[in-house]
């Protein structure tokens, strides 16, 4: 039923001829997104349920371990708080590899100083005699006073050491109970110890793979976390702000994060400008200033009277015939130079042609966004009149999928600047870059067809039309809508596979195709019961 309802023509393209179509296809068509596959989740996680959320992996490594709190923070920083991973390392390796490859210590005795030691002890660190009450020792074993204690965690606070402060011994690896850190250094500095519950806080999402901030600035506050291993995916922050979970930059698929960063850096680097100078400039051997030649032949005479060599830009006399200069023999020097102004031409013109493209439709999508109250116009115009036909629905899908197909198109330029370039001139031979550009090429510009007939028909004054009319244009636009859609994603599929897929020697990965648009995150719901003290909620709202 599928291959019989986007049938329109041998090249996918809509035909008008095909809006005469069934009420069952009709009803087809408005399921059609309901049946497509979810894409990976993703959590919101505010400056409210950050604690929680840490506290929820932790209580998961606890119960499965029995391990104290601190002891399940050490194993989760070590593996960057996949739990799947502990748990993974667990299963191969055994208990007591886990426990050494991340300094955890543990130790049945609690009450080691009072059982080990006699009145007073002395310290390895100051060398003093010092009351055992005054002494600390850790899970490994060593011991020292107090005081010495105190300014080790004091320096590897404020060196931004937080998150594994290790023993003071020699070529000992193993991690400092936090509790004790948190008791000895609030005894001399408050502020510190906020700072050091601060940075265990905040690791749950710098050393965090699957969590990172929102990008939005100025800051939303929010972190998100993906519940997916592929890293290469985009979200919706609840602030709005929609970007690519990898690079956190704004959401840039069907181009790869290696490819969106280098066409920033060609649209914004001054080299463009530079390349522009150096094809259609030269600068007079006397005067230095910059001459342009818009024809005639290779002898240049600039403003201040000196004529020169277009070809090599050395000075000369001003006698000369069409192909040659008296006096003067650029000799073999001549090719060279042609050779390099050709390319130089060649790669501005190029980039100019893909960025114009590029830009053309940025600023369409910006322009687009007053069609949004125009159809909301013409909508509430409608409901006014009490029709018959009360679902509009399809007005909104079919303006959301134009933006979305706008956007795709938008950045498939820059994807086409790098990708039939020189960032894979050597994995491909020119017959293949070809064959790959054209097909890549074909598909775009049938999306792109298709795209702006959308546009055209969301355009319409539909509000003016009669009920049969509105249904008549309700049924071209959902054939399209969902035309479009089919485009896109064989967008995306003929990149994924017949071009980055091939690639031998180099790897790029985008954001799959989800035909509902950049996914947006929801808000985590943690599990476990996940009370906390007013101090614990408090540093929690204060992370900046």
């Amino acid at each position: 039923m599928e291959d019989d309802y986007y049938v329109s023509s041998d090249d996918d393209y809509y035909d008008e001829d095909d809006d005469r179509n069934n009420m069952e296809l009709l009803e087809y068509v408005e399921n059609y997104e309901s049946l497509r596959p979810e894409a990976p989740t993703s959590k919101v996680i505010s400056k409210e349920s950050l604690l929680a959320a840490q506290r929820d992996d932790l209580q998961r490594v606890m119960d499965v371990l029995s391990l104290k709190e601190y002891h399940a923070r050490t194993l989760l920083i070590h593996y960057r708080w996949d739990v799947d991973k502990v748990l993974a390392v667990l299963v191969e390796r055994g208990k007591d590899r886990l426990y050494a490859e991340a300094g955890v210590t543990v130790v049945e005795d609690d009450n080691l100083v009072s059982s080990q030691f006699s009145s007073e002890v002395m310290c390895g660190i100051c060398m003093d005699e010092i009351p055992s009450d005054q002494v600390t020792i850790m899970d490994c074993g060593h011991y020292f006073c107090n005081y010495c204690w105190t300014e080790h965690f004091i320096v590897k606070i404020n060196d931004g050491q937080s998150r594994r402060i290790k023993c003071m011994a020699h070529k000992c690896n193993a991690i400092c109970d936090e509790a004790i850190i948190r008791n000895l250094v609030s005894a001399r500095d408050p502020n510190l110890a906020e700072k050091f519950e601060r940075f265990l806080l905040e690791s749950y999402i710098e050393d965090n793979r699957k969590v990172k901030w929102c990008p939005s600035v100025p800051h939303c506050g929010n972190a998100i976390r993906i519940e997916d291993d592929e890293l290469s995916c985009e979200v919706e922050c609840a602030c709005g702000l929609q970007f690519c979970f990898k690079c956190l930059s704004k959401a840039h698929s069907p181009c790869s994060c290696r490819m969106w960063e280098l066409w920033c850096q060609k649209c914004q680097d001054e080299s463009v400008t530079v390349n522009y100078i150096a094809v259609n400039t030269k600068s007079c051997p006397k005067c230095y200033k910059l001459v342009e030649k818009n024809g005639g032949c290779n002898l240049v005479i600039c403003v201040c009277g000196q004529p020169f060599c277009w070809l090599c830009g050395a000075p000369t006399g001003s006698d000369h015939t069409w192909d040659s200069i008296a006096g003067h023999s650029c000799g073999r020097f001549k090719e060279d130079e042609d050779m390099k102004l050709e390319l130089a031409k060649r790669d501005l013109f190029r980039y100019t042609h893909y960025f114009n493209r590029y830009q053309a439709h940025t600023d369409s999508l910006k322009l687009e966004s007053t069609l949004k109250k125009s159809i909301q116009e013409k909508i509430s115009c409608l409901e006014e009149k009490e029709l018959m036909f009360k679902d509009l629905s399809w007005a909104t899908k079919a303006l959301y999928r134009l933006f979305r197909s706008r956007q795709i198109i938008s950045y498939s330029y820059p994807f086409a600047y790098h990708m039939f370039g020189d960032l894979f001139e050597n994995e491909m031979t020119a017959e293949e870059r070809t064959i790959k550009q054209n097909l890549f090429e074909d598909q775009q510009q049938q999306l792109e067809a298709n795209m702006e007939k959308l546009s055209l028909f969301t355009e319409e004054p539909f509000h003016e039309y009669k009920h049969e009319q509105i249904m008549e244009l309700r049924m071209r636009i959902l054939n399209l809508s969902t035309l479009t859609d089919k485009l896109c994603e064989k967008l995306y599929d003929c990149i994924e596979n017949d071009l980055l897929g091939s690639l031998q020697w180099t790897r790029h990965s985008i954001a799959p195709y989800n035909s509902n648009g950049v996914e947006k995150a929801s808000e985590l719901m943690v599990s476990r019961d996940t009370t906390t003290s007013n101090y614990e909620i408090d540093l929690a709202t204060n992370v900046d």
